[in-house]
């Protein structure tokens, strides 16, 4: 999960420096963007938010589906999802599972930094609700390069709530069939 995670601060296509089941944990993370990005239902809605969202619908519905999971967390998962994250990030935030001592690899000081205000400031926790919906898409709004109006996924969302948890629930059901039934690496 930790190596899956780290995924995003991954950039090209050679990461062969990282050690082993890191390697595994940015692929994994990249099939399953991969997944998300080319699912039908998923590029259906995409387009139809696109005149909402430009250029950064897909951006938006990444964070409706972390929002959605959080929500229904206990639909596709045995643990309570707050005891989940504080497991996660006990061992994430353990110093002993930052390194690897059969490289010189450690997973870098930014990426540990986005544990702990994760951790801090109870961000996954957050996605439950609307506000933390809002807080994300606030905040990613003002981390993008370009002129964008993220900031106002919160009320696409609530516009289009129905069709989004539609969507949502039936790459649900494909990515389980998925990344469930399949080897991925």
């Amino acid at each position: 999960m930790l190596a899956n995670l780290f995924g995003d601060f991954v950039k090209g296509k050679d990461y062969s420096y990282l050690p082993d089941i890191v390697q595994k944990g940015v692929l994994l993370h990249r099939q399953i963007d991969d997944f998300v990005d080319h699912h039908p239902k998923v590029t259906e809605l995409r387009l139809k938010l696109y005149k909402d969202l430009p250029k950064i619908a897909g951006i938006a519905i990444d964070l409706y589906f972390d929002h959605l999971l959080a929500k229904n967390w206990s639909t596709y998962h045995n643990q309570q999802l707050d005891q989940f994250i504080d497991d996660f990030l006990t061992y994430a935030l353990d110093a002993k599972h930052q390194s690897f001592s059969e490289t010189t690899f450690n997973y870098p000081r930014r990426y540990i930094h986005l544990l702990t205000l994760i951790k801090r400031y109870d961000w996954i926790n957050r996605y439950v609700h609307l506000e933390g919906l809002e807080m994300a898409s606030k905040g990613l709004s003002k981390r993008i390069s370009f002129e964008n109006n993220l900031n106002q996924a919160t009320g696409v969302y609530v516009e289009n709530e129905r069709e989004i948890q539609s969507v949502f629930e039936e790459f649900m059901i494909d990515a389980k069939n998925k990344f469930d039934s399949s080897p991925i690496l």
